[in-house]
C-alpha cells in the first residue's frame, strides 16, 4: 500500500514539475476564476461600482455623495471596467490579474530558488486564487494589488542582484501602487526595505550602493503619492480629506468595532484561520516557520525580507478587525515566498512542501467541484439581489432606495439612486453614530422612496436605533417582504405594486 502511494506521489510529482507547469498554472487561473461571471456582484464590488458611478470629487468628500474608505486608484478601476465592460467586467480583470500574479511568483521563484521550486510555486498560487473556501468569485483590491506586489518583490529581488537603481525605484513604485488597491497591503515595502537592510548588516551591499539603492525605492515610493496629491489638488478636494478617507477612518472605525462586541469578529476569525488551514496557506507558511533557522544559513538576506512580509502581511491581516475570508488574498506574496524557499529542497522539508502544496491544489479542486454543484442544483442564495430585482420591477423613474444595514448588492440590482450617502454598515455605525443623518433624511423632504431594514434597528445597540425606527414608522408604510423575511417599506402616499419576490 505504501508503494502505491509512494508511486502515485512520484506520478503527480513528475506531471507538476514539467516545462509546462507555469502556463497550466496561470491559465487554469484564469478560467476557473471566470464562472464568477454568471454570479451577482457581491457587496464590496457592488459598493465600489456605485461610488464610482457616482464619482463627482469636491473640498469636504474625495467621492462626493457616498462614501468608501479606498484609495481613489482602485475606485477608478471599477470606474474604468464598468464603463468598458459593464459591471461584471471587473471579474475579467480580476482573472487576468490571477494570471499574472500567477506569473510572478515564479519568477519570484525562479529568482529566490530554482525553476523546479516556480513550478511548484505556480500551483500553490493558482490554488489559492481559484479555492472557494476563501473566495474565487468576488473581485477586489487585494486581488487587483497581486500582481503589483509580487512584481515589486521580483524587481527588488532583481534590484539586489544587481545592484540597480532602475530596479529599486520600479520595485517602491509597484510596491506603492499596491497600497492604491488596498491600503493595508503594506508586504511589498515590508518586503523591499527588510531586504535591503539585511543586505546591507550582512556585508552584501556596501553602504553607498545601500544608499543608491534605497534613495532609488524611495523614490518609487513617492511617485504614486505624488500622483495621489496631485490628483486631489486638481480635482479640488482637500488633502486631509484624502488621508481620512483612505487612513483616518479605519482609526474611527476600529473603535466602532471594539465598542460592538467580540462576538461577529471572532467568528470570522474562526472561519477565516479555517479557510487558511483548509487551503494549505497556514501549512505552506507555518512549513517555512518551522524550518526558519535552516533557510537563514543558507540565505540569510531573503529569509530575513521572507519573515518581514509574512509579519507585515499577517499584523496588517490582525489589526484590521473584520477577518472577512478574502482577506487572505494578502498573503498570497508571503505564502508564495515561503512555499518557493522550502519546495527547492530535494530533502525531507522540500518533499513535505511539495506534498503540501499537492494537497492544496487538492482542496482547490474539491472545494470548486462542490461549489459548483451547490450552484448547479441551485441551492446558492442571492437573497440581495432577488430582494433588489423585485423592488426594481415594482419602482417607478425617479424613486430612490436605502437599505439600512448597508446592502450595496441590493441597491445595485435595484437600479435606484440613493440618497444616503453610506452603502456599507460600518461606515454608517462610524459616520452616522446614533443614526441622525438617516432620521433627519427619513423625517425630511429628501425621504427615500423605498427603504429596507436588511438588519434589525437596534443591531449593534448603536444609541438612536429606536427614535430612526419611531420615524419610519411615521412616514412608512410596510410594502412587503424581501428575501430572508427582511421587511420593505414604501413612503406613505405613494402607490407601487405589490412586490414579486423570488427567492
Amino acid at each position: 500500500m505504501l508503494d502505491r502511494l509512494q508511486h502515485q506521489a512520484r506520478w503527480v510529482g513528475a506531471r507538476i514539475d514539467s516545462r509546462w507547469t507555469v502556463a497550466v498554472a496561470a491559465t487554469l487561473a484564469f478560467l476557473l476564476r471566470l464562472p464568477g461571471l454568471t454570479r451577482p456582484l457581491r457587496p464590496d464590488e457592488a459598493g465600489f461600482t456605485l461610488v464610482a458611478r457616482s464619482w463627482d470629487p469636491r473640498p469636504d468628500s474625495v467621492y462626493g455623495d457616498l462614501f468608501v474608505d479606498r484609495h481613489p486608484l482602485v475606485i477608478a478601476v471599477f470606474a474604468l471596467t464598468d464603463r468598458v465592460g459593464g459591471e461584471h467586467a471587473i471579474r475579467v480583470l480580476g482573472a487576468v490579474a490571477c494570471v499574472l500574479a500567477v506569473l510572478a511568483a515564479a519568477a519570484v521563484a525562479r529568482r529566490v530558488a530554482s525553476e523546479r521550486a516556480a513550478r511548484w510555486t505556480a500551483v500553490a498560487v493558482a490554488a489559492l486564487l481559484t479555492n472557494t473556501v476563501i473566495d474565487a468569485v468576488a473581485v477586489k483590491g487585494e486581488i487587483l494589488a497581486l500582481p503589483f506586489l509580487l512584481g515589486s518583490i521580483w524587481l527588488a529581488l532583481e534590484a539586489l542582484e544587481r545592484h540597480s537603481a532602475g530596479h529599486a525605484f520600479l520595485a517602491g513604485l509597484l510596491a506603492a501602487t499596491a497600497l492604491g488597491m488596498k491600503q493595508s497591503l503594506v508586504g511589498g515595502l515590508a518586503f523591499g526595505a527588510v531586504l535591503l537592510v539585511a543586505a546591507r548588516l550582512t556585508g552584501r551591499l556596501d553602504t553607498r550602493t545601500f544608499a543608491r539603492l534605497a534613495a532609488a525605492a524611495v523614490g518609487g515610493v513617492a511617485v504614486p503619492v505624488l500622483a495621489t496629491v496631485t490628483w486631489a489638488l486638481a480635482a479640488g478636494v482637500h488633502l486631509e480629506e484624502v488621508w481620512y478617507t483612505v487612513y483616518g477612518f479605519r482609526t474611527d472605525a476600529t473603535a466602532v468595532l471594539g465598542d460592538s462586541g467580540a462576538d461577529a469578529p471572532a467568528a470570522r476569525a474562526a472561519t477565516l484561520a479555517f479557510a487558511a488551514l483548509a487551503a494549505g496557506m497556514l501549512l505552506v507558511i507555518g512549513g517555512f516557520l518551522v524550518h526558519v533557522r535552516r533557510e537563514w544559513r543558507a540565505d540569510p538576506v531573503v529569509t530575513a525580507a521572507t519573515v518581514g512580509i509574512v509579519v507585515a502581511d499577517g499584523l496588517a491581516l490582525a489589526l484590521g478587525g473584520s477577518y472577512w475570508r478574502d482577506y487572505l488574498f494578502g498573503l498570497v506574496p508571503a505564502t508564495a515566498l515561503c512555499a518557493a524557499l522550502l519546495a527547492r529542497h530535494r530533502t525531507g522539508r522540500g518533499r513535505t512542501m511539495r506534498v503540501v502544496i499537492g494537497l492544496s491544489a487538492v482542496s482547490s479542486l474539491v472545494c470548486l467541484l462542490g461549489w459548483a454543484g451547490w450552484n448547479a442544483l441551485d441551492y446558492q442564495e442571492f437573497h440581495e439581489a432577488d430582494t433588489g430585482t423585485a423592488i426594481a420591477a415594482a419602482a417607478e423613474p425617479g424613486d430612490t432606495l436605502v437599505v439600512f444595514g448597508g446592502r450595496a448588492d441590493l441597491q445595485l440590482s435595484s437600479g435606484l439612486a440613493t440618497p444616503y450617502p453610506h452603502l456599507w454598515s460600518l461606515p454608517m455605525r462610524t459616520l452616522d453614530h446614533g443614526y441622525g443623518d438617516l432620521r433627519t433624511l427619513v423625517e425630511g423632504p429628501d425621504a427615500p422612496t423605498w427603504l429596507v431594514a436588511w438588519v434589525p434597528w437596534g443591531a449593534w445597540g448603536a444609541p438612536g436605533a429606536e427614535e430612526l425606527h419611531d420615524a419610519v414608522r411615521a412616514r412608512y408604510e410596510r410594502h412587503g417582504t424581501g428575501c430572508s423575511d427582511r421587511p420593505v417599506y414604501l413612503l406613505r402616499g405613494l402607490d407601487r405594486p405589490a412586490l414579486e419576490v423570488d427567492c
